[in-house]
């Protein structure tokens, strides 16, 4: 059974849906929905004492789903460059070195997954270049550089928790 924080965060996919509309309303409403459902949907489930492993999983995974599938439609369009969009999702290539990394050493099974810190301010900034993006607004390239950064420091606060 799914709880109401899983479903919060599920509603994000058919959210992203909206961005096939070419409408700047459309997708900025997808784009505030899909945050105060990021929101709420972890202090629901704290508040209900119904966190899990499932959905610690889950909740990053809708917004990458989310993200992704806005940025698609982007580069679709023209408003993004590839290396732009890749440096919006640098962040998710740490993540993969460090589940490699996980299952290099053999800890992946005793690591229990949760938001960190650098990965919500990531979070946050990606929902506000698309909103950017849906006005047509454009932003200078050390912008993109930025979430470069933030990728390197949600690789080091993982290793980081990881060794605490």
């Amino acid at each position: 059974m799914l709880s109401v924080s899983n479903s919060l965060s599920f509603l994000r996919a058919p959210l992203a849906l909206l961005f096939l509309l070419e409408n700047s309303t459309a997708r900025i409403t997808a784009i505030i929905l899909a945050m105060l459902t990021d929101s709420i949907d972890g202090y629901i489930a704290r508040k209900s004492q119904s966190t899990s492993q499932f959905g610690a999983i889950l909740d990053p995974v809708m917004d990458k789903f989310f993200v992704f599938f806005a940025l698609s439609i982007f580069l679709y369009e023209g408003r993004l460059q590839p290396w732009q969009a890749c440096a919006m999702i640098s962040r998710d290539f740490f993540l993969c070195l460090f589940a490699i990394y996980l299952g290099l050493t053999g800890s992946w099974s005793h690591y229990e997954c949760k938001a960190i810190r650098w990965g919500k301010v990531t979070t946050a900034l990606q929902f506000v270049v698309l909103i950017a993006l849906s006005l047509n607004i454009h932003f200078p390239s050390y912008v993109y550089l930025v979430f470069m950064i933030l990728g390197i420091l949600a690789f080091l606060e993982l290793l980081k928790t990881k060794n605490a």
